[in-house]
């Protein structure tokens, strides 16, 4: 079952390289996965790549850690009490209709085009997810639990420990999982706008000096990071929802 999965890759990577090798595409279009692979070798082995990479990761993280942290708290603020419902969810729901991606030129005014830039992006690509999916996950638990929990003496805290994290949690790791994903996407965007190091500065590099193999390469990093976040997260969610059964596909 596991060794399925890996089919449709191996046929797209021989179809590509098949057609790279008898010039439907033509390399300085489209380098083929040789090409990626040997330039992976040769940068990993100057240490080029892990550079990038970790610099990539660092501001990855961070913004995730802000956006996240902040996204949180908010959304709990919004889904536990009336008055953060009425203060904090219309100005959220206003705001996540604006493409946070589009607000790079006002971002590089308010921040400058330096590290905070690509950290606020990315923070912002994370909040909005989390931040719903928080806020939805509170809503959604069913008022009868709660008022069980009420009369059978819990109080505030012990209930929302108890009965509304427990319930928000499939919700919550949804919205981790969709955090990661947009700020993976921010990171790219972040990291081409006057970068110095990063995935996303090497491939600019790569694209000035038409190494299209980099440039790729590049891209199939993040891509890498992506599933791996992505895969951890889910990993996670098993475990810690291990009462939760869902539908198994056949």
């Amino acid at each position: 079952m596991k060794a399925r999965r890996l089919i449709t890759p191996i046929v797209l990577v021989a179809v590509w390289e098949g057609a790279s090798r008898v010039g439907v595409l033509p390399h300085e279009k489209l380098s083929p996965p040789s090409a990626v692979l040997s330039a992976a070798w040769r940068l990993s082995l100057d240490g080029t790549l892990g550079m990038h990479l970790m610099e990539s990761l660092q501001r990855a993280f961070t913004g995730l850690l802000i956006g996240g942290v902040l996204a949180l708290v908010l959304g709990s603020v919004a889904g536990l009490l009336r008055i953060g419902d009425d203060l904090v969810d219309p100005v959220v729901q206003a705001a996540r209709m604006l493409p946070h991606l589009g607000l790079v030129p006002l971002l590089i005014i308010w921040v400058g085009i330096g590290e905070s830039l690509k950290v606020s992006l990315v923070a912002l690509g994370a909040f909005f997810p989390i931040y719903l999916n928080t806020y939805a996950g509170i809503r959604d638990i069913d008022e009868r639990l709660v008022e069980a929990a009420r009369t059978c003496g819990l109080n505030a805290f012990e209930r929302v420990r108890h009965v509304i994290l427990p319930g928000a949690m499939p919700s919550l790791f949804l919205g981790l999982r969709l955090a990661f994903a947009a700020g993976w996407l921010s990171l790219v965007v972040g990291e081409q706008v006057n970068g110095v190091s990063g995935i996303g500065f090497m491939m600019m590099e790569a694209r000035d000096f038409s190494q299209t193999e980099i440039v790729v390469l590049g891209l199939l990093v993040y891509a890498a990071l992506g599933l791996v976040s992505d895969f951890l997260l889910r990993t996670a969610e098993r475990r810690a929802l291990a009462w939760r059964r869902g539908l198994q596909a056949s």
